[in-house]
């Protein structure tokens, strides 16, 4: 049996829902971003403690398809943009159509309706945050994570570093490890 969990982004997640999981005696094939994959049936009783104890780590399980399919889409940006070496070449819209099996046009219609946001501005805003993590590494410069994010241009990306942060990606870096060595010093 397959169950959808909201906001489930990170490993920290996973562990609290295998923690929840073990719990309440559910052994689980899988969990993954957003995902779990359970053994047995899960009764009524069970399903209601399940969502009561992820709500008090602000994941919330899923019962409303559009929902579910909403999520979907978000683990899925997350996972390329966050968790993979390198951005898909191919079109973002071709890709997430390809992995979900639903049209685009569709799935695009759906994630504005209720997300209020394009799915586009969903993966600008997130590729925007990690090439903020990249700069604060410092172990790519910024050619190299345009080429990992798939930019077409140095130039693409700072343009819109710009206009999302109201920052040059330079002057981002340069702030923050300002920052970091006046906390330094306290």
């Amino acid at each position: 049996m397959k169950l959808y969990i909201k906001y489930m982004v990170s490993l920290r997640c996973k562990m609290v829902v295998k923690e929840e999981l073990k719990k309440l005696g559910l052994n689980y094939v899988s969990v993954d971003l957003g995902t779990i994959e359970i053994l047995e049936s899960i009764t009524t009783a069970q399903k209601e403690e399940l969502k009561r104890n992820l709500l008090k780590f602000g994941l919330e399980l899923l019962d409303d398809k559009k929902n579910i399919l909403i999520e979907k889409i978000k683990t899925l940006i997350i996972e390329m943009i966050h968790f993979s070496e390198e951005v898909p070449k191919v079109n973002y819209s071709d890709y997430i159509s390809e992995k979900l099996g639903y049209d685009y046009t569709y799935l695009s219609n759906i994630f504005s309706e209720v997300k209020g946001i394009t799915i586009q501005q969903y993966i600008i805003s997130h590729k925007i945050e990690r090439v903020k993590v990249l700069l604060l590494y410092d172990e790519l410069n910024l050619t190299e994570i345009s080429y990992q994010l798939n930019y077409s241009s140095v130039a693409h990306l700072s343009n819109q570093f710009k206009k999302i942060t109201g920052l040059t990606p330079s002057y981002y870096k340069k702030i923050k490890k300002k920052r970091n060595r006046n906390l330094e010093d306290l």
